[in-house]
């Protein structure tokens, strides 16, 4: 501790420090700890300059629908707080009732499992199932926790690239349309004034009038289920390859879309860490 936590209350520091009320009650009573200096103290510990405190998390508990599978992880970075991969095609990230053992999350447990730690899954962002490209997972619930609350103020950044039917004209552009439920359909979004608010800012790169496409940088302010996908279909020009927004599977059988680059601040060093995966062979094929 340094002399600005002097005469602070352990628990005071603990929320400024982003570790919820939940989170300390998992600490006292499922089988975590907190010490200073070595010695065990509760919440009402009043901190002076030089403590050294170490906070012991409970076991993470995993969830008894979710079970290890030998899934394929392109890794990217991993350190004891976070992993990023790069996420293949045509893998969903978490089960569904089509998927039940083979998704990101599978892979990521049946990973942990090879390391004899226990873990269970955070994803702090998911990336559709034909959706390509970076992902960011927490190892762990602190982390989850710093880094959503870091989604939650803009700090976490992704970069998109997309191939669209249709000639874009404007090079730069931003669509602001809220996003809602389509119907009584579990999968599908539409833009709509009682959905929530939803933000894509984009820039044309290249525009192919004989091929009738544009390929296309995007960012996100928001990050609402299918956010680019119904965007860019409210602009008029659906993703190629995506059938279930306007698109058709000609040149693509999945949405031309892809997690091109990350960044995002270490939940635990601050460190601006920057990732970025290269489009896959079937999006590179499309290349104008």
């Amino acid at each position: 501790m340094t002399a600005k936590e002097e005469g602070l209350l352990l628990k005071e520091y603990l929320i400024d420090l982003g570790i919820s009320k939940r989170m300390l009650t998992d600490i006292k009573f499922d089988g975590g700890d907190l010490l200073i200096n070595g010695e065990h103290v509760t919440v009402k510990c009043e901190l002076h300059e030089g403590d050294r405190l170490t906070i012991l998390f409970p076991e993470e508990k995993v969830s008894e629908g979710l079970k290890p599978a030998p899934i394929p992880l392109d890794i990217l970075f991993e350190d004891e707080h976070v992993l990023v991969l790069n996420k293949k095609p045509y893998i969903p990230s978490i089960p569904s009732r089509e998927h039940p053992e083979h998704s990101i999350a599978n892979g990521l447990l049946h990973h942990y499992a090879k390391q004899s730690v226990r873990l269970t899954v955070h994803l702090v962002n998911r990336l559709d199932r034909d959706t390509s490209g970076v992902m960011l997972v927490a190892k762990h619930r602190f982390a989850h926790s710093l880094l959503s609350k870091a989604q939650k103020s803009g700090a976490v950044k992704r970069t998109y690239r997309a191939f669209t039917h249709g000639v874009i004209t404007e090079k730069h552009g931003t669509i602001v349309a809220k996003i809602a439920r389509k119907g009584d359909s579990i999968i599908e979004r539409m833009v709509d004034d009682t959905g929530q608010e939803a933000v894509t800012h984009y820039t044309v790169r290249a525009v192919d009038a004989e091929l009738n496409m544009s390929d296309v940088s995007l960012t996100l302010e928001t990050g609402r289920t299918h956010q680019i996908r119904v965007h860019m279909k409210y602009l008029g020009h659906p993703l190629i390859g995506d059938t279930l927004y306007g698109g058709t599977a000609e040149r693509m059988d999945r949405q031309a879309l892809h997690s091109e680059t990350l960044m995002f601040p270490h939940p635990m060093t601050g460190e601006q860490m920057t990732f970025s995966a290269p489009l896959p062979d079937d999006m590179k094929s499309l290349l104008l």
